[in-house]
């Protein structure tokens, strides 16, 4: 006897769509829903690269809660800041064959770091020969005596909770790198999604309201938006930038005048239904995944992006403390005082940029830029510290202070520049701080000229790595089913600046 239903039965399941009749059992758009709400809830972390399969926990143990990524767009020179050399202005004016060290142009390593975009015959960056004085003085600070120069003075208070890395060191000698050192892909490869992406797709939420990856003051131009971008993992993964109006924090995201709460709620209800009707015939559209999420994660934003950058809820004394009754420092603190409110509310990851793009950039000028430009971020950055330390969030937060690149020891020559650096990827400095990091730490160097990062050094994926680590995640397992990362994508743990 046959079991097939008489083709004028009430449910003649032929009919039905495939992909819809799995859609409604689950195994189609709502059960990415379902993932995506259990993700939030902390549930689901990364992917299994092994397995290909979602894993329930975090890969081990996270150290921090939340990164602040500070990134100094230009290239501040880290012979002026936070390596100084003496040697620059013992041999200053000399070649670097006239001293007593190896030619740094002759050492290997130059060969194995440098990728020049132009020709080598018509390149000259980077190779200046004539040293060039160290244009500030510089002191020793805190119990392990580390060098801070003279433009530091709030900060070099503060290194004693700080731990430097100066042996970084990166491929591209253009300002590309704004974009490798968050991407860890030279401009002429093919891209990889940002750091700030990659935790936010490792990680779940602390609070529903609010962005896992927020950003302030940036991108900073339309060529930098890789910085932030998430490219192959989705767009829901990609930084989303915040502005610090409180009447308008969201561009595109105010709800209009005359349109009532309920009014706006019902509108987002229709959008969501429509598009979900449209995902059980498109369940694998990520567009479509990320948009509806964004008009949920936008309606609920805002009220609770508006209350997170309500700087008037705070007391003068921390206004103060990041400089902003000053107007030189106005802008660099109220950024990193919204950075510590949006990470105490449980953002997984700030990315803050204080100077406008390119300003760190001392082809020429370099102590009257750098003199004005420290001035603008040294209380500031100093305030965050100082502010995380008395709330008790240095044990939940970690922070990131970095730029690009460095700048060449030798003189800028090109048009006849007599005050300037160029661009210099062989070796730079950024620093760390709070959970999970050792204080008072210097970790690597660079030569007796701060040319090159000296052994093998760290390529800026190791900084991705290490930040990822302290969020409880292991970067190689951050797996994307169809594609291949390489091997310099993932990075190594720097395990000696971990506390």
């Amino acid at each position: 006897m046959s079991n097939r239903r008489h083709p004028d039965s009430a449910c003649n399941c032929r009919s039905i769509p495939r992909r819809t009749f799995l859609s409604d059992l689950g195994m189609g758009f709502t059960g990415l829903a379902l993932g995506s709400l259990l993700a939030d809830d902390g549930v689901v972390r990364a992917e299994d690269a092994g397995a290909g399969k979602v894993s329930s926990l975090p890969h081990h143990v996270p150290k921090t809660k939340s990164v602040i990524w500070i990134f100094l767009s230009g290239g501040y020179s880290h012979l002026e800041t936070f390596d100084p050399k003496p040697a620059l202005n013992k041999y200053a004016g000399k070649t670097f064959d006239d001293t007593p060290f190896e030619n740094p142009v002759n050492s290997p390593l130059h060969e194995k770091r440098f990728r020049s975009v132009s020709a080598e015959e018509i390149n000259v960056r980077d190779v200046y020969p004539t040293i060039y004085p160290m244009q500030v003085g510089w002191k020793k600070y805190g119990e392990a005596g580390i060098e801070v120069t003279d433009w530091w003075p709030h900060l070099a208070h503060h290194v004693d909770d700080l731990c430097f890395v100066r042996n970084m060191w990166t491929t591209d000698n253009d300002h590309a790198a704004e974009n490798q050192i968050h991407t860890g892909r030279h401009r002429l490869d093919p891209q990889e999604p940002s750091i700030g992406a990659w935790a936010h797709y490792g990680l779940g939420t602390l609070n529903e309201n609010l962005p896992k990856f927020a950003v302030l003051g940036g991108p900073t131009r339309s060529d930098t938006r890789l910085s932030i971008d998430s490219l192959y993992l989705g767009p829901q993964h990609a930084g989303v930038p915040l502005t610090l109006d409180p009447q308008n924090p969201l561009p595109f995201g105010k709800r209009q005048k005359n349109q009532s709460l309920k009014s706006q709620r019902a509108e987002y209800d229709l959008i969501n239904r429509l598009n979900e009707l449209a995902a059980v015939e498109y369940p694998e559209d990520q567009e479509l995944a990320a948009r509806i999420r964004s008009y949920e994660l936008a309606f609920r934003m805002q009220a609770a992006v508006p209350e997170a950058i309500d700087f008037p809820s705070e007391t003068e004394e921390t206004q103060n403390l990041y400089g902003m009754n000053d107007k030189a420092t106005k802008l660099a603190g109220s950024r990193l005082l919204a950075a510590r409110r949006l990470a105490e509310r449980g953002v997984r990851f700030v990315q803050v940029f204080p100077s406008p793009y390119g300003v760190w950039d001392s082809h020429q000028k370099l102590k009257e830029n750098h003199t004005r430009l420290c001035g603008t971020v040294d209380k500031p950055v100093a305030g965050l510290i100082q502010d995380l330390k008395q709330r008790g969030l240095m044990e939940d937060v970690t922070v990131v202070f970095c730029t690009e690149f460095g700048r060449t020891p030798g003189l800028e020559e090109r048009a006849g520049g007599t005050t300037g650096r160029d661009h210099h990827p062989n070796g730079f400095t950024i620093w760390m701080a709070g959970a999970g990091l050792k204080k008072g730490y210097v970790h690597g160097a660079t030569d007796e000229l701060g040319y090159h990062a000296l052994g093998e050094g760290h390529y800026v994926t190791d900084l991705h790595a290490t930040v990822l680590h302290l969020l409880g995640l292991d970067n190689r397992r951050l797996h994307f089913p169809g594609r291949k990362r390489l091997d310099i994508d993932f990075g190594h743990v720097m395990h000696d600046i971990l506390a």
